[in-house]
């Protein structure tokens, strides 16, 4: 949609791939830090081409430029949610890791305590 209307904002939409690829990558890790400071990186892409809509203002009126803002809305509101259920399984993980019987079966079973999801400033 944004190639159609801003052919030459090419920095911008490669902006936008290379963080993917880095979220990508960032996924198949294990540290939870890694695939934040990822994350971090795909919303700053995408607020250059959100940040394209106010440049060009027959981008705003184009319905599939609507369309993808909404989408990227919707996605960035399901990912919040994401986050805060993954952070309220881990307070609650942690502390049963801590606290009697668990903390015996913990050890043996080989869990631990885990990393809460801090996004990144």
């Amino acid at each position: 949609t944004v190639q159609t209307f801003a052919a030459h904002e090419q920095a911008i939409l490669n902006q936008v791939a290379t963080a993917r690829a880095a979220l990508a990558a960032a996924t198949t890790g294990t540290s939870v830090a890694q695939r934040s400071a990822a994350e971090h990186q795909l919303d700053a892409a995408i607020a250059g081409v959100l940040s394209l809509g106010s440049a060009y203002p027959e981008l705003s009126s184009s319905n599939n430029f609507l369309h993808l803002q909404h989408n990227l809305a919707d996605t960035e509101n399901k990912l919040a949610f994401a986050r805060q259920y993954y952070n309220d399984a881990v307070a609650t993980l942690n502390r049963m890791v801590g606290s009697i019987p668990w903390m015996y079966v913990a050890s043996v079973a080989g869990v631990s305590e885990r990393e809460y999801y801090q996004t990144p400033r």
